[in-house]
């Protein structure tokens, strides 16, 4: 078995109506490669329903996690990144990710989140369709493809796209 990523710990952001593929899929994909993910909601231990009715547990609260504890953030789509783009801790979460050169890896609607902390001035993305205007408007400049990669970015359209995105996570997260 193959673990590139023994010893990388990466966060994902948790909220009631998160897209259950955009969760799931990347985080066992990461956990095959051998890092540890920790997902973290409005409360620890809280349970989240997904928009298509698969739960999540948090292992953590948002307010209690620190950037320096990880070495990426994924940020799945659904309804949850509109709400949780309202909370200045998670605001601040990608702004250190980015600071640091860090993975911020988003997906779909998962894109809202790193427009309102203001890390996707001139970078190259993709995401929905449904945002492509607020992605535009950010600054970031739009691709339609599978998946985007620039830099430390990761980023994709939707649940088809996830055997690109795990593979954009995997190639920033394995570059020294």
């Amino acid at each position: 078995m193959n673990r590139l990523l023994t010893g990388k710990r990466i966060l994902s952001f948790v909220g009631d109506i998160y897209e259950d593929l955009e969760l799931w899929y990347p985080k066992l994909r990461l956990i095959e490669a051998g890092a540890e993910v920790v997902v973290a909601g409005p409360e620890a231990g809280a349970h989240y329903q997904g928009k298509n009715g698969y739960p999540c547990t948090s292992d953590a609260a948002i307010a209690d996690v620190q950037a320096d504890q990880f070495d990426g953030l994924l940020v799945p789509g659904g309804f949850m990144p509109d709400k949780l783009r309202r909370d200045n801790k998670v605001l601040d979460l990608v702004r250190q990710f980015d600071a640091a050169g860090k993975l911020i890896a988003a997906i779909c609607h998962g894109g809202w989140i790193p427009i309102s902390a203001g890390v996707y001035q001139r970078v190259r993305v993709t995401g929905s369709l449904g945002i492509k205007d607020d992605l535009v408007n950010a600054g970031a400049i739009w691709e339609d493809a599978a998946v985007v990669v620039d830099r430390h970015f990761v980023s994709s359209r939707k649940p088809d796209d996830l055997p690109e995105f795990c593979r954009g996570m995997l190639e920033v997260l394995t570059k020294e």
